[in-house]
């Protein structure tokens, strides 16, 4: 029983339940044995931290991320709080939303868009376009780009399975871009990874400049993260490294 294991060797509690956990197995991604930066979490050989630039924009985004998204380096919503400091990230649990997001949900200042496909019938009733998150501008209230961090399963399941999120409108990203997310493979080269689905909806939404950087990282980050898995060190700046080096330089 969990009641039954020592209070020093329980590392947290299940959020839907309060009951204790067991001790976790330490989480052995493959690469794990290789040193990492403390800043960025990559390889020490192909550090992320000197292309970090911070950027604003007029809309935000919230990110509703699978737990075991957390644990995977290769995740790329880290990327997207790095340069929008104002990025909100909850952990999604089926049976335990988070009260902090349930609050912000209801905040009169926002004006939240769940960002999903619109391939089903029985939610067709709330599919906008673009012109909605124009509409909530107009009435001065901040758009929300809700985006559902994991696989392709696993958002499907959190679109699903999570009430709170049935009375938002769906807002599909529609582009003709194509992923250069190398670090998983994608089930479609029409998957976007959650990055690039954020820097997309930031370039249409007329958060140009954000979406640059946000784009260039995840360039950075996508080269570096595959160089070192190689054991490689990229000596000679990409062109995205270059941009955001200036960008650093400049102040902006």
């Amino acid at each position: 029983m969990l009641d039954d294991i020592p209070p020093d060797s329980i590392t947290d509690r299940d959020p839907a339940t309060g009951h204790p956990r067991p001790p976790r197995r330490e989480f052995k991604a493959r690469g794990s044995f290789v040193e990492r930066c403390a800043g960025c979490n990559l390889p020490t050989l192909n550090c992320l931290c000197p292309y970090r630039v911070e950027a604003e924009s007029t809309a935000r985004v919230w990110l509703v991320t699978h737990p075991l998204e957390h644990h995977k380096p290769t995740n790329t919503g880290r990327l997207i709080r790095d340069v929008l400091g104002n990025t909100e990230v909850f952990t999604w649990y089926r049976t335990a939303p988070d009260e902090r997001l349930l609050a912000l949900l209801a905040d009169e200042r926002y004006a939240p868009f769940v960002i999903f496909p619109d391939d089903q019938p029985d939610y067709a009733h709330r599919v906008v376009g673009r012109e909605a998150v124009a509409a909530v501008r107009a009435e001065g209230r901040i758009p929300v780009y809700v985006i559902l961090d994991g696989t392709w399963r696993q958002a499907r399941r959190i679109f699903r399975k999570s009430p709170y999120l049935e009375a938002l409108p769906v807002l599909p990203l529609r582009t003709e871009r194509l992923t250069r997310y190398r670090l998983r493979k994608p089930a479609s080269e029409a998957h976007l990874c959650t990055a690039e689905v954020a820097a997309e909806l930031l370039r249409q939404g007329g958060d140009g400049a954000a979406a640059e950087i946000l784009d260039d990282y995840f360039q950075v980050f996508n080269d570096s993260y595959a160089a070192s898995r190689r054991f490689e060190k990229l000596e000679t700046p990409t062109p995205a490294m270059t941009r955001l080096l200036a960008r650093r330089a400049a102040g902006t």
